[in-house]
């Protein structure tokens, strides 16, 4: 039977002990990680949040009734124990923090009694994802995710006192909003009040943080919960948390500014890593070029280069087609791996289909300066010399090449030379690689919708010298947009916000809103602007991704304490789940589709 607490009070954590206390007595508390038997004495490994302590309950020390209770122990009983802090009386365990010392027990009490978890509690779990997520709750015992959710809480923290100390002020923004129009799904949600009408569950805070600017609080911030119904990948989920920031009276530089020092408060504090100051800057231009990505992992090399001049006339139609047809030919030089099997090579081909690509040209460069091709036959020996030249290439190495339209080449290569590096295993998740990418095109044109739409959203400042081109050629047009990237992960991105009303209306009309239907979704914004309005700026990390990527985690679920599977589901809650016919009536509404409970089969 399980006992109270009884005016009990914990001590210290497991591994808050250390040789220093060695003679005190304690009262640590916790769960049973295992428990040994040795006929005479019994070895428990107590482990609480902070790691593991050991435990020795003689029946000498701890009476019989006590002895009696410890021969009952197992895995995940939680227990609270007195005792005495001794220095190890078998081998020192240089594998825990507390490896050195041991508790000899006094007194025990059980505080709660455990069945058999599911599956083993402990580092590193090879339990299937699926079983650890609906028990979660056991799950987050296990000590590396409980690491991970420290760490993301030490880097909120951090955070927060960080910006505090800047001058910005944490303000809090509505959960119900208005539906918009551009960028991802927005999550619904019915108004009883307002039958047939709906909130919007905030995608950003975007428009109530340009409108504190507008209301002269300077500078905001925000660890926010944002929304959106949208297909999930590994570093993606329905709900996530943002660390949004907006300040007043800037420009590209100031924000660049204040969050690569905190940046680097974040790392040295957490991680005890130095990021050199400045971040490096990459224009957009520059990454696709270069890298075929606007969030290029600079961690290793394999750049693009552009042979389109080289093969533009050549004997092999695919190279040359595709230059007449406006487009371009590039390839990346994978150093030393000449001898990659024809099974790996094809593997490959098919990778980069995924981007859309129609297939992959190679030309493997033997030790003795022949080679084994897929298209060379096409070619003269005076168009491929100086194609080997152009890459670079050398004997040992292995040339592959791309050819279509500009940005079909850069997503299958910039995705291919990543691909290939993880297989060469040359991402060292020791290192951390930042980089800033700036002057995104302003707006993108949409082939299904006939109209440009916004790259990042429709606020966003062109740069100063194309503000003309609105007029003549808005898909030339920069913005004052930038992100903050790592190891080829984006971990944020914002821009300078467009102040001027008649900026803010050229912009709607280019995206093909007219004034009056700019005004019906943002009529709230665009009147505020009227009324003395500040140059501003911000910026929104995603926390999620950020701790992803200092945890050394291949998934954002590893670093959530909830997190969703791919199809948007818990399975821990099993929600979403069918609600009742008293609700959805007083809601006013009837779904369109046959309802029943996914979980049910």
């Amino acid at each position: 039977m399980a006992e109270t607490m009884k005016g009990l009070h914990r001590s210290h954590r497991c591994t808050e002990l250390s040789n220093k206390n060695i003679g005190e007595t304690v009262t640590v508390m916790g769960w049973v990680q295992k428990s040994r038997n040795k006929g005479g004495i019994i070895f428990v490994d107590l482990r609480d949040r902070s790691g593991i302590l050991q435990i020795i309950f003689e029946e000498n020390d701890c009476g019989t009734e006590n002895f009696q209770k410890a021969e009952k122990l197992r895995s995940e009983y939680v227990i609270a124990v007195t005792g005495r802090v001794e220095a190890r009386s078998g081998a020192v365990n240089p594998n825990l923090l507390t490896g050195d010392i041991e508790v000899r027990a006094m007194a025990l009490r059980i505080l709660s009694e455990a069945e058999t978890p599911p599956f083993p509690i402990e580092e590193g779990s090879k339990t299937k994802e699926e079983l650890r997520l609906k028990y979660r709750y056991l799950d987050l015992r296990r000590p590396d995710l409980q690491r991970n959710l420290i760490l993301r809480s030490k880097v909120a923290t951090i955070t927060r006192q960080f910006l505090a100390d800047e001058g910005f002020l944490e303000i809090e923004t509505p959960v119900l909003t208005k539906s918009t129009p551009e960028g991802a799904r927005d999550y619904l949600v019915p108004s009883r009040v307002h039958p047939g009408n709906f909130y919007a569950l905030p995608q950003s805070p975007q428009l109530f943080k340009q409108l504190l600017m507008c209301a002269g609080y300077d500078r905001y911030f925000q660890i926010v919960k944002c929304f959106r119904d949208e297909d999930l990948r590994a570093d993606r989920q329905p709900e996530f948390t943002q660390i949004d920031m907006e300040l007043s009276f800037v420009d590209v530089d100031d924000v660049i500014d204040v969050n690569e020092r905190l940046l680097h408060k974040i790392f040295k504090e957490c991680l005890d890593i130095e990021i050199p100051l400045p971040i490096q800057r990459m224009t957009y231009k520059e990454a696709m070029e270069r890298f075929g990505s606007d969030k290029p992992d600079i961690r290793f090399g394999m750049e693009l280069k552009n042979v389109s001049d080289i093969v533009a006339n050549c004997g092999f139609g695919v190279f040359a087609n595709a230059v007449a047809n406006g487009g371009s030919v590039r390839g990346i030089n994978v150093e030393g791996q000449a001898g990659m099997p024809r099974k790996k090579i094809d593997a490959l081909v098919d990778f980069v289909k995924d981007y859309g690509a129609k297939g992959l040209a190679y030309l493997a460069i033997d030790e003795d300066g022949s080679y084994k091709s897929s298209f060379a036959k096409f070619m003269t020996e005076e168009e491929l010399a100086a194609l080997i030249k152009a890459m670079g290439g050398k004997a040992g190495d292995l040339l592959l090449f791309a050819a279509d339209e500009d940005e079909i080449v850069f997503a299958s290569l910039g995705g291919l030379r990543v691909e290939i590096a993880k297989n060469l295993g040359l991402l060292n998740k020791d290192e951390y690689k930042f980089l800033w990418i700036t002057e995104f095109p302003l707006l993108e044109y949409s082939k299904e919708e006939g109209r440009y739409v916004a790259k990042h959203h429709p606020f966003t400042m062109p740069m100063d010298e194309d503000l003309p081109l609105l007029d003549t050629d808005p898909g030339k047009v920069r913005a004052k947009a930038y992100d903050i990237t790592l190891n080829g992960t984006e971990i944020g991105g914002g821009s300078v916000r467009i102040y001027q009303s008649e900026v803010q209306e050229k912009m709607f009309e280019v995206l093909g809103f007219s004034k009056e239907a700019a005004y019906e979704r943002f009529g709230f914004l665009l009147n505020a602007f009227k009324y003395g309005v500040p140059p501003h700026a911000g910026l929104a990390y995603g926390l999620d991704r950020l701790v992803m990527l200092m945890a050394k985690e291949d998934s954002i679920r590893d670093v959530i304490a909830f997190p969703k599977v791919k199809d948007a589901s818990c399975l821990m809650t099993e929600a979403p789940n069918i609600v009742d016919d008293k609700q959805l009536k007083e809601l006013g509404i009837a779904p369109t589709v046959e309802v029943s409970n996914i979980w049910s089969s």
